[in-house]
């Protein structure tokens, strides 16, 4: 299925990693650590990691200020996508999005019930575009994120991955803000 075309350059990615939690210091914050382990073995380099709170405010601000440096052309964040009344990942990063990438959760959850079966409808991973910046929400388990990890984001993040990947777009995602 995937297939990395090795006669291309690799391009490596600046991605910032954001863990959501109420619970969790960035000290044993096991989802975003690894995260952070699997974009760096792959040969992306990290732009930042930071942990918030699962506080909309908090968790947009940090995104904000990540979406309009240049410097970063990825977010992942890791916590707040399941159904508690504490979880507001998607509450707080859908109004952000330009694009939502629809795709990605269907693709994670049919991923994802291979290893947990009808319990996947419990997360509500997202992924979408703003301001030129993909933003992939991801279920705060260590398992979820190297799933999501391992089974999509390290061929769509690769420029080799062929028949397309979303490295190869990346400087037209932000034509509508250009254009007159």
């Amino acid at each position: 299925m995937p297939r990395i075309d090795e006669t291309l350059p690799f391009k490596p990615l600046r991605i910032a990693v954001l863990t959501v939690s109420d619970t969790r210091s960035l000290e044993d914050d096991k989802s975003g650590t690894l995260l952070v382990k699997l974009l760096s073995e792959d040969g992306h380099s990290l732009a930042e990691h930071a942990l918030v709170r699962d506080e909309v405010e908090d968790i947009r601000g940090k995104l904000r200020g990540w979406i309009a440096d240049d410097t970063v052309d990825c977010v992942i964040t890791t916590g707040g996508t399941g159904l508690t009344g504490r979880d507001v990942t998607p509450e707080a990063v859908r109004p952000l999005l330009d694009k939502e990438i629809e795709g990605f959760a269907m693709l994670f959850h049919m991923m994802s019930f291979e290893k947990v079966g009808t319990s996947t409808i419990q997360s509500r991973a997202l992924a979408g575009i703003a301001g030129g910046t993909y933003v992939f929400c991801l279920p705060g388990s260590p398992g979820a994120c190297k799933d999501a990890w391992t089974g999509i984001l390290k061929y769509q993040l690769d420029f080799r991955h062929r028949p397309c990947n979303m490295v190869e777009i990346m400087p037209r995602l932000r034509e509508h803000l250009t254009q007159s």
